[in-house]
């Protein structure tokens, strides 16, 4: 029988969070071509690696990954798929490139995980991601906060991303997220599905509490406040599917803008949401699909100077 202490006891440490190999694989890989002239030369083109998660020695989903933040990946994913409700729930995650495996440890087990992860839908997308079943009956218990985002931020957003350097600009073929607050770039992750990097950034919030978000370093200090996505932007280079604006609502972010466009069903949910979406983003161009009310419009902005001869404005 367990007996309670005495309350003389000192008081209980607030949990600490979770602990995280900082495992390191290649992000690209040389490979020889040869090009439209027949000549053959070496280019770099994305690593791609499957990683196993086990949640408690059981065997929960294997995804296509470059395996650039992987610890950040696999919390992000529990987290996206609801599996956990807090970051204090999960003890460790240790990830091993050798066997291609990621154990995680939880503090108390997940509630009726094999009931919970019985239905799978495979959504659309490169490196094809796949949610658990009841992902569309949480929209409804999703409550966005007020948020407003200029068009000079956006604009300034855009341009952060067009001068960031990246495995994209190397390589190809990948996706890129990141996250801002007004143009302030937070955090960038590039991975082969757009659905692994949003994860990754949702790992990322919830360790780096809010107090500790402007360093850009993940904390030990449990005590500080979660990151809220509240004041927050989410970019992604990829389309906008259903899939990206629910977790990115789950996320807590109300904002989100895309350099591509958006699906029927995305737009669906972005208005049930109420949900700002900013699609086709490149330069001064952009789209607003919905919940424009978010979007503070400067029409004088998206005018380019007219160049004299001389090259006077």
């Amino acid at each position: 029988m367990i007996r309670p202490l005495p309350p003389s006891h000192s008081p209980a440490v607030p949990p600490a969070l979770p602990r995280l190999t900082q495992a390191q694989a290649p992000l690209t890989h040389h490979v020889e071509v040869v090009n439209e002239r027949g000549e053959t030369e070496q280019v770099q083109i994305p690593a791609e690696r499957p990683l196993t998660i086990y949640v408690d020695k059981r065997e929960l989903v294997t995804l296509m990954t470059l395996g650039a933040q992987p610890e950040l990946l696999v919390l992000g994913y529990l987290r996206n798929q609801r599996l956990v409700e807090s970051v204090f729930d999960i003890e460790s995650i240790t990830v091993d490139w050798e066997v291609h495996a990621a154990a995680v440890r939880t503090r108390h087990g997940i509630a009726r995980i094999e009931e919970r992860t019985a239905s799978k839908v495979v959504t659309t997308g490169c490196g094809q991601g796949s949610v658990f079943g009841g992902l569309m009956d949480e929209v409804d218990r999703i409550a966005l906060p007020d948020a407003q985002l200029t068009q000079a931020q956006l604009y300034g957003i855009v341009n952060a991303i067009r001068l960031k350097e990246s495995t994209y600009k190397s390589a190809g073929s990948v996706h890129g997220c990141a996250l801002f607050q007004g143009e302030e770039l937070l955090t960038f992750v590039e991975d082969v599905g757009r659905h692994n990097a949003i994860d990754t950034i949702a790992g990322w919030m919830w360790m780096n509490p809010e107090a500790a978000a402007a360093d850009g370093v993940a904390s030990d200090n449990a005590s500080a406040a979660p990151m809220s996505g509240t004041d927050k932007v989410f970019y992604t280079t990829g389309r906008l599917t259903s899939e990206m604006v629910i977790k990115s609502a789950q996320m807590g972010v109300p904002i989100v803008v895309s350099r591509s466009g958006m699906t029927q069903m995305g737009h669906a949910v972005a208005q049930q949401l109420g949900l700002c979406a900013i699609g086709r983003a490149t330069n001064r161009r952009f789209v607003c699909y919905s919940g424009a009310h978010r979007l503070v419009l400067q029409p004088e902005l998206a005018v380019v100077p007219a160049v004299r001869a001389g090259g006077e404005v």
